[in-house]
């Protein structure tokens, strides 16, 4: 059983930044995939990015790409999300996901733990 607590959400003017954390609890942090989502109230959840255990593969939405940043610190059982130049339309309640390790997928299937989620809204 894995816990994740997303933090860092929040109102920010078109072009800002903001960093999300996710805390995880347990002793295999390490050795899971990690994954961001997002979501709008009648839409599907959507993959933002995605880090493998190791930390030394990373993969992005065409969306997000060049503006988010995924990262992770095992020591402090904790993946981030760095974004940068924000826009309207990524105004969403975002979700970390954790995944094992055989499973590094943009799939929503392939994660077994979710977050609660943090609302980032982006206004114009």
């Amino acid at each position: 059983q894995v816990q994740l607590v997303e933090s860092g959400g929040g109102l920010v003017q078109a072009g800002g930044s903001l960093r999300l954390s996710c805390a995880a609890s347990g002793r295999t942090f390490s050795s899971y995939n990690m994954g961001w989502f997002r979501q709008n109230p009648g839409k599907e959840r959507e993959f933002v990015a995605r880090m493998i255990a190791s930390g030394g593969s990373t993969f992005y939405a065409d969306s997000v790409k060049g503006r988010f940043t995924i990262s992770r610190d095992n020591a402090k059982n904790t993946v981030y999300l760095q974004m940068n130049s924000l826009k309207p339309e990524d105004t969403a309640v975002y979700y970390c996901a954790v995944a094992p390790r055989n499973r590094y997928s943009s799939a929503e299937s392939a994660y077994d733990y979710w977050g609660q989620g943090t609302q980032v809204t982006v206004s114009s």
